[in-house]
């Protein structure tokens, strides 16, 4: 196993330390925690990034969740925390086609991923990298750093980043393989990218002899000094030389008041090296009495260097402005005493905690995209920010490598500053990078590009729900829809259980908030719960505090639902904000009504589909024949596919075959070619007659349709058959003691190609035990992988089976293609076997034996 980390835990019990988020939520550090976050640390610092993480499978299937967010504050990264697989994000693209994935620049990652770059809109370089060992798909991982000026990501680069996602599967293939569970259902672990030039502390020690003068001096004492020890000459004079000329008086100083007093002295002073700047040092003196009562002849102290490197003093506390400093968490390490001052809160209680969490004024959705705009922008932003009854203030932002440098004043010392207190990305000032500017639009274009790609009116609210609500820092989300002039609830979240339910079904001529904003076409808000209780005296409100907006969901005139929108706490709605809410009603509303079409249309391709495949197959002496279909999960999840088996005169015909395209067309022109190959058959057609009369029939229904069918007639004493196939996959034959093999029948073209195409005939033989497998493309076809692998697969799977019958081996076929949540086809799957003198023991044999 590759373990990250300079040593691996003895045994998977320890758990001993614990890492606290921005949330506050503290995870143990188990095994699994410290080889994601040393895989992410050492990959990121392999390629020159700043940022990046691990995304990890979760326990939801298709859901992958951020495991470990390092060198940026967990809580900014909330709105990714999830990422559906299905999603158009690289990183689920990453996972579902297991490939890398590098984007060099803003320009490439808008070109390919659209949504991202509403969500994230910097100009910044991607990497991705799929975390696959064989056939487990773990998660993905990745890095953010500066855009690459002048072509793409550099080859050697992408092979590093490619090295450091086979590493981690590796390390993370053991853990699976050893019994630990790789999944992730918690919150992030945030980590902090290492300093590689932060220097170490270090603490030397002294003896000085007052009388004499002489000093002894460990080895840690001279290596602060920058001297060899051995070249040390033993006296104060060489540490007085070290020292800044004007704090050289302090080293006398710590002795006498150490002699007076009897207790050790401390001081801070300024340290010099050859070509150095000064260094801040503790200085620690403690006298040596040689009796009680008698003057103090020696000190003995040490000398603590930080490694904090110049240090300008109190510099900052004399500055009129008010200036802090973060990390790359956020976290407050350091701040001046008018910075404190204009925040409202004690320096002693801001240090060491988290901005937000801090200053609670500064924590708003809209603040969170400044926030992100300096630390991946890179670039200075300055806002102003809402302290309530105090009035406002400007925010300023200055990020750089190791931290960012922040200035905080009153609103009324800058005239630079406009835009609505509030408002995501409103204000902006001078220097603001065009990334600051931009993220004013990004969350309700994040949204509309969503909305656009949501089918079904549960991906609709889905996509609400992770966009619209962090947008605008909600907690709560009902959507309604009218049906017959009455509103149902359609999705809800974040709701006291039971709470919506006297809501339900509710007709246009209640007085309640959630009808009068659908039937006057204007939203309503509600600052605080007194104020909706005050307007709707009569109607059931949560005792908890908190806003709420109502906003009509209208689609060009036409009413479709209403949407409410629910907050913790009281808020205040900026005309902006109103303006830009009603506007997403909009498109919700345009959305749901797309979705409901589409349920629509569904319903009806799914209902003739249903009709028309077969409910049961014939029963047939010596024969048993197992049907099986998995509609795809894209589109209108219905197609062309089907199956059938029909009892003729000259034998058992066996059929399959694909429709081109999806919904309600490919399932009626399905409809029609399974009833065409029905009557041929039936009519005791030739093989070859029977392909090629269906093929005339589908040319003179719809010319531009195209089609595949394989037909297979079985005599079902004897085991002998006929089979033609029109453009179809190849069937599967697994013999008796399991070997398998792909047949290699000769075939013509697709249904509908060229009215006079020929269908050969060819000749196979089913042994008894043996089975017959035919099935349609979407079986076998996986998103950027070559199909000759997925038939592979196929017939690896078919061949492994043993000791269970063809309707469970169906059932696992299916349930294995039934995992790829990405599945663009539908699949028809139809096995045959032959069981002549065993009716009464219909058991597939294990490999190798009969």
């Amino acid at each position: 196993m590759t373990w990250y980390g300079a040593a691996r835990p003895g045994t998977r019990t320890e758990r001993g330390s614990q890492r606290e988020t921005s949330g506050g939520a503290v995870h143990p550090l188990d095994e699994l925690g410290l080889v994601l976050a040393e895989a992410a640390v050492h990959s990121i610092g392999a390629v020159g990034g700043h940022a990046g993480g691990v995304y990890l499978r979760s326990e939801t299937p298709g859901l992958l969740r951020l495991a470990v967010a390092v060198g940026l504050p967990a809580e900014l990264l909330r709105p990714w925390w999830r990422m559906h697989i299905n999603r158009p994000f690289p990183v689920a693209e990453c996972y579902r086609r297991s490939q890398a994935i590098h984007l060099a620049d803003g320009e490439e990652a808008m070109q390919r991923f659209p949504q991202l770059m509403a969500g994230l809109p910097f100009s910044l370089s991607s990497l991705y990298a799929p975390v696959t060992s064989g056939d487990e798909r773990f998660g993905v991982l990745a890095t953010l750093r500066p855009a690459t000026s002048g072509g793409p990501v550099a080859e050697v680069d992408r092979r590093r980043f490619s090295h450091e996602g086979s590493r981690l599967a590796a390390a993370l293939g053991e853990l699976h393989h050893d019994g630990t569970p790789v999944r992730w259902d918690k919150e992030p672990l945030a980590v902090q990218v290492p300093e590689a030039d932060a220097r170490p502390v270090r603490v030397g020690t002294f003896d000085w002899d007052l009388g004499s003068g002489a000093l002894s001096a460990d080895v840690e004492l001279c290596a602060i000094l920058g001297v060899e020890a051995a070249a040390f000459p033993g006296t104060i004079e060489t540490l007085t030389a070290h020292v800044a000329p004007e704090d050289a008086y302090q080293l006398h100083a710590v002795a006498r008041e150490a002699g007076r007093t009897g207790r050790a002295v401390v001081r801070r002073i300024r340290m010099r090296r050859d070509g150095e700047p000064p260094c801040l040092v503790e200085l620690t003196g403690r006298p040596v009495r040689s009796s009680p009562g008698t003057a103090a002849r020696r000190v003995t102290g040490s000398v603590m260097d930080l490694g904090s490197g110049a240090v300008f003093g109190e510099a900052g506390d004399r500055l009129p402005q008010g200036l802090f400093s973060l990390d790359l968490s956020c976290r407050i390490t350091d701040v001046n005493r008018s910075a404190a001052e204009l925040i409202g809160t004690p320096r002693d209680l801001l240090v060491g905690r988290v901005l937000w969490e801090a200053v609670p004024w500064l924590d708003r959705a809209g603040y969170g995209d400044q926030y992100r705009a300096a630390l991946l922008a890179r670039a200075p932003v300055r806002f102003r920010a809402d302290r309530g009854q105090d009035g406002g203030v400007t925010v300023s932002l200055f990020p750089g490598r190791k931290g960012v440098t922040g200035t905080v004043a009153s609103a009324e010392r800058t005239d630079h500053t406009t835009g609505a207190i509030g408002f995501p990305g409103a204000a902006s000032g001078t220097f603001a990078s065009a990334a600051d500017r931009s993220s004013a639009l990004y969350r309700p274009v994040a949204l509309a590009i969503a909305l656009t790609e949501a089918v079904t009116a549960r991906q609709v609210s889905e996509v609400v729900t992770e966009e619209l609500l962090p947008a605008f820092g909600g907690r709560q989300l009902a959507i309604y829809v009218l049906r017959e002039r009455h509103l149902h609830l359609a999705w809800e979240t974040g709701f006291p259980a039971g709470f919506l339910a006297p809501f339900e079904g509710v007709g246009l001529d209640a007085r309640i908030p959630g009808v009068e904003t659908l039937t006057s076409g204007r939203p309503i808000f509600f600052e605080s719960m007194d104020m909706l209780a005050s307007a709707y005296p009569g109607l059931a409100i949560d005792a908890s505090v908190g806003a709420r907006a109502f906003l009509p969901l209208i689609a060009s005139g036409r009413p479709v639902g209403s949407c409410i929108l629910g907050f913790d706490h009281p808020r205040g709605f900026a005309p902006e904000e109103r303006t830009a809410l009603t506007a997403l009603a909009g498109l919700i509303a345009q959305a749901l009504e797309r979705a409901q079409r589409y349920d629509s249309e569904f319903a009806l391709a799914r209902g003739l589909q249903d009709a028309l495949l077969p409910h049961r197959l014939p029963v047939v002496a010596a024969v048993e024949t197992v049907g099986r279909y998995l509609p795809g999960t894209q589109g209108l999840d219905v197609g062309g596919d089907w199956y059938d088996v029909i009892e003729t005169d000259r034998g058992l015909a066996l059929v399959i075959g694909d429709v081109q395209g999806h919904g309600v067309p490919a399932a009626a022109i399905m409809g029609q070619l399974r009833s065409a190959v029905r009557a041929f058959a039936l009519d005791d057609r030739e093989p070859e007659e029977v392909m090629s009369g269906t093929n005339r029939l589908l040319i003179d229904l719809d010319p531009a349709q195209l089609a595949t069918c394989c037909y297979v007639l079985l005599d079902p004493d004897g085991g002998t058959a006929q089979a033609v196939r029109a453009g179809h996959p190849q069937p599967l034959l697994r013999r008796p003691d399991g070997a398998t093999e792909v047949l290699d029948l000769p075939g013509g073209l697709m249904l509908g190609v060229a009215s006079q195409e020929r269908y050969p005939v060819s000749e196979l033989t089913l042994e008894p035990g043996a089975v017959l497998a035919l099935f349609t493309d979407g079986l076998i076809e996986e998103a950027g992988a070559d199909i000759d692998a997925g038939v592979e697969r196929l017939r690896t799977t078919l061949g492994g089976v043993g000791g269970i019958t063809i309707a469970e081996t169906a059932d696992r076929l299916i349930r294995e293609a039934r995992q790829a949540t990405d599945r663009p086809d539908d699949i028809a799957l139809l096995l045959t076997a032959r069981w002549p003198g065993r009716e009464a023991d219909r058991i597939l044999a294990g490999p190798g034996r009969w």
